[in-house]
């Protein structure tokens, strides 16, 4: 049986960072082959199932961590322990959710209920991992998205749809810009326009507000600008269209408008679904909520679905990262419960 403070500080001490997770890969491979699951690859993916017969229930997460950021306290790919909590690049998001999972499978192996679990790459550059395991895994009935939500049991998560907006000018000589027309003025004057917008709200997530992320103009200090670039970052709910906003957004700038990227689409689970009350039962919540990142979840669109595992969102991406052992090891019960769960709510349905 694995330990779990060994088996998530191994899998911390394995550097993975986005576009270089084979060495993790490789691990986790070894690991549940040692405990007895048929292992399979996709890639850099690995997947494996439990039981079949029965719903398939799918539990994924992602090996890859982000890039490290200025500021950690020590050597970020080193796992150091500081009482209960590990700090380490990854430790949070996600290797807590890989290490719970690995070991709620363990728990789960002997008793005939059907799982599959799956460890895929790239998470935080795109999705390719996810995108190309799909079509092994077959048919799926729910899915459960390993990331750090504190246990809370997530329904809904928010899309993201860039958009790239150019404002256009005529070029002049500063001293005569009554001859030209300022391309930046015009910039910020849609700025406030994005600024001033309000769209509907979502019941879990709430309201989507437009950011202005980047802005590029001019050419001369001594000249009008004739363009000046900008992008627009919106948070999406699972009620807002994403080329119905695009299209209402070009219609009320004077900048051409283009979608940037738009293929993280806004999703939702019913409330009434058996994954959501076979989650709600397995960490003793009341209700559901929404996650305002975004994930793999955003890849199983037709898929009932839940994100939800150890750690705080809040910690990701962020200098010092850690995880506590209790937090993981409540995050290995919380899967397995919530397998045994599921599996009986199907049962009653």
């Amino acid at each position: 049986m694995m330990d779990p403070a060994a088996l998530l500080e191994a899998l911390v001490a394995i550097p993975s960072v986005s576009g270089a997770e084979l060495a993790l890969a490789d691990h986790v491979a070894a690991l549940a082959e040692a405990e007895g699951f048929q292992v399979r690859r996709t890639g850099l993916n690995v997947w494996f199932e439990l039981g079949d017969t029965g719903p398939r229930l799918l539990f994924v997460t992602h090996l890859d961590t982000v890039p490290p950021c200025d500021g950690w306290s020590g050597d970020p790919f080193t796992a150091r322990w500081s009482g209960d909590r590990l700090m380490g690049l990854g430790s949070n998001d996600a290797k807590g959710c890989v290490a719970a999972m690995l070991l709620a499978a363990a728990d789960l192996k002997s008793e005939g209920v059907r799982a599959v679990f799956a460890f895929v790459v790239d998470e935080e550059v795109g999705g390719r991992g996810i995108q190309q395991t799909l079509p092994d895994l077959g048919i799926l009935d729910a899915a459960v998205v390993g990331e750090p939500t504190g246990l809370e049991i997530c329904a809904a998560q928010r899309g993201m749809l860039v958009l790239r907006c150019t404002a256009r000018g005529e070029a002049a000589h500063s001293a005569h810009a009554t001859l030209g027309e300022n391309a930046v003025h015009k910039a910020a004057r849609d700025i406030q326009r994005l600024v001033d917008m309000t769209f509907e709200p979502h019941a879990l997530l709430g309201e989507t507000r437009a950011q202005v992320t980047a802005i590029q103009g001019g050419r001369a200090k001594n000249q009008v600008p004739d363009s000046c670039e900008f992008f627009v970052d919106l948070r999406t709910t699972p009620n807002l269209d994403h080329a119905a906003l695009a299209e209402r957004i070009e219609g009320e700038l004077e900048s051409d408008v283009r979608v940037h990227s738009g293929r993280y689409r806004a999703v939702a689970t019913d409330h009434g679904e058996p994954i959501v009350k076979a989650a709600l039962a397995a960490s003793g919540r009341k209700a559901p909520r929404g996650s305002n990142t975004c994930s793999d979840w955003a890849f199983l669109p037709h898929v009932p679905t839940v994100k939800a595992g150890p750690g705080d969102t809040h910690r990701s991406h962020r200098p010092d990262e850690w995880l506590s052992l209790a937090e993981l090891k409540a995050g290995a019960k919380f899967y397995a419960e919530l397998a045994r769960a599921y599996a009986l709510e199907v049962a009653r349905v």
